[in-house]
């Protein structure tokens, strides 16, 4: 039975795209087929969106970047903000169309959010039609799994996701720690905490890497605490 996760963070830039490639190579070990998705990316490098290009290189599964990646925008900005310069309108059920075509034929989805668990994902500030990125997760039907980015500040934001996305009644299926300040002052403490007051279990914690090595990362997960 195919199964999948929506990957989350607690804010941007905090290795939501690292996580993701790590699991996808998990689960590729366990014999698995597995394709990444990123439903909309901002951020637009020498013609390519590199989020994108990192989770196709992960995958053992190759299909159309349409259905990877439906949105994709050029400007480094909050996603709405780009759609709506743009003219088009992030349209959730794409999403959900693309999304249900990958898990038809992988056995593994990761989806990857963008930025943190509430960023805007429509144009309209009118209650009733505004949605976000916490909706897009529930219209998936996907548990979640939150890359906490472990700097100075990291608890109060891994808390306040967290509750966001327990209150969205979602699964929060496990979370992962990211070292993503080498200079960090009393890591393990912080980790002790996020332990002990994240309701879920901890996925693997990763050490800061000056040159990135997903498939190393992934021996670091233990998929099997997965709820």
């Amino acid at each position: 039975m195919p199964i999948g996760f929506f990957i989350t963070g607690t804010d941007t830039g905090i290795g939501k795209t690292t996580v993701s490639c790590a699991l996808l190579h998990a689960f590729t070990a366990q014999g698995r087929s597995v394709i990444g998705m990123k439903p909309v990316a901002a951020g637009c490098e020498n013609g390519f969106w590199q989020d994108v290009e990192h989770l196709k290189a992960a995958s053992n599964i190759s299909l159309p970047q349409s259905l990877i990646n439906p949105y994709a925008f050029d400007a480094p900005i909050a996603p709405h903000i780009a759609a709506q310069h743009t003219g088009v309108r992030i349209d959730p059920e794409v999403i959900r169309q693309s999304c249900e075509k990958l898990q038809s034929v992988a056995e593994v989805t990761i989806v990857e959010g963008v930025g943190g668990f509430r960023v805007p994902l429509s144009s309209s500030g009118v209650p009733g039609k505004r949605y976000d990125t916490g909706d897009l997760a529930g219209m998936l039907g996907l548990p979640v799994i939150l890359v906490v980015g472990m700097r100075l500040g990291c608890l109060n934001h891994a808390l306040l996701t967290a509750r966001a996305i327990e209150s969205a009644g979602l699964k929060l299926a496990g979370w992962v720690a990211n070292t993503i300040d080498p200079t960090m002052l009393q890591l393990e403490a912080n980790l002790q905490t996020l332990t002990e007051w994240l309701d879920c279990p901890l996925l693997g914690v990763l050490p800061f890497q000056e040159q990135l090595d997903v498939r190393q990362l992934a021996r670091l997960m233990d998929l099997s605490r997965l709820e």
